[in-house]
């Protein structure tokens, strides 16, 4: 598989990474966990080099999975997570905590799960309005001088966090949502981002499986399934957003391709610094979203694809408003 660097840094990852999530969180029962570390093994295989997890998935459940199946192989492979978040008493409701303390105590409790000395990407998972930007950035500009972590990143960050952050510790990569039918980044954070020499990592490249074809009226998600939850995955909006869908259908059709491949495509033809991350359980989607990586579009793909868009108006928010508030800040 291709390399992509991450921005005007020296991480070099595979044009696709994996993110792990989906493994032991929020899409249901976690994976078995033989299957997850063969899953996560199978990828490395592959050519995947960019893993992505965080204490919170699970919560610390995924990070363990992760740790185990990449510590055979971990001086070939760039592992990502992330903190930010501390749990309620029932460890579900998610609490923000970036003080510069519980940075440092959930840096050492995701050393010891990934079974590793040193971490590739720290990210901080949402942005703590409660802590300046200047003390986290700060924080983890010691924890990179004292060799337990190399590269700074942020998650669902505003333009305003990401200048400040980066004044501080050169910020290597923002990951936030972008697909074909979230593009919002394109507006202010894809041209800041380039300005400043930052990579992008697109999470739910797929739409959270909705680009894939493989979602439609009438289907029904689960209470521990985060898209039961999410307005974009109502009834109504899966009816208005299936034109999407047909639309991706017919280009991936015309070039003998699948959807979500014509997906991952598009958002690695945006811009050479984009790595998204997508996830899955099962191999032959593995094997099918790497595909993806070999699609190329031409000028001519990518502006009927952009007719194509033009055409169809997205309904329901990404997130359900007390997640929403906690984006772009």
């Amino acid at each position: 598989m291709q390399k992509r660097k991450l921005g005007n840094s020296n991480l070099e990852v595979s044009s696709l990474g994996l993110g792990c999530m989906g493994l032991s969180h929020g899409y249901g029962p976690a994976t078995d966990r033989s299957e997850a570390i063969a899953l996560i093994r199978a990828a490395v295989e592959r050519g995947v080099t960019f893993f992505d997890t965080a204490e919170v998935y699970g919560p610390y459940l995924n990070e363990e999975v992760v740790g185990e199946a990449l510590a055979p192989m971990r001086d070939q492979v760039v592992i990502a997570t992330k903190f930010g978040l501390t749990f309620g008493e029932d460890n579900k409701q998610q609490i923000l905590n970036s003080q510069p303390e519980h940075i440092r105590w959930a840096v050492e409790g995701s050393l010891k799960r990934l079974r590793t000395d040193c971490i590739d990407l720290l990210y901080q998972h949402r942005v703590d309005p409660e802590v300046p930007i200047e003390d986290v950035a700060g924080t983890v500009k010691d924890l990179i001088a004292e060799g337990k972590v190399k590269h700074f990143g942020l998650s669902e960050a505003g333009v305003e966090t990401i200048r400040r952050a980066h004044a501080v510790q050169p910020v290597t990569a923002l990951q936030s949502e972008y697909s074909l039918w979230w593009r919002e980044p394109e507006q202010e954070i894809l041209p800041t981002l380039e300005a400043l020499g930052i990579g992008f990592v697109p999470f739910s490249p797929l739409g959270k499986g909705f680009l894939t074809g493989a979602i439609k009226q009438g289907t029904t998600f689960g209470s521990d399934d985060f898209r039961s939850i999410v307005p974009r995955f109502s009834p109504e909006a899966l009816q208005a957003n299936q034109a999407l869908v047909d639309l991706l259908g017919q280009i991936a059709q015309d070039k003998g391709v699948t959807p979500a491949q014509i997906a991952l495509a598009w958002l690695l033809a945006q811009k050479p610094w984009i790595v998204p991350i997508p996830g899955t359980t099962k191999l032959h989607r593995l094997e099918e979203n790497l595909g993806g990586a070999s699609v190329v579009l031409s000028d001519g793909d990518l502006r009927q694809i952009a007719n194509a868009l033009e055409q169809v108006k997205i309904q329901g928010d990404r997130y359900p408003a007390a997640l929403q508030a906690r984006v772009g800040r």
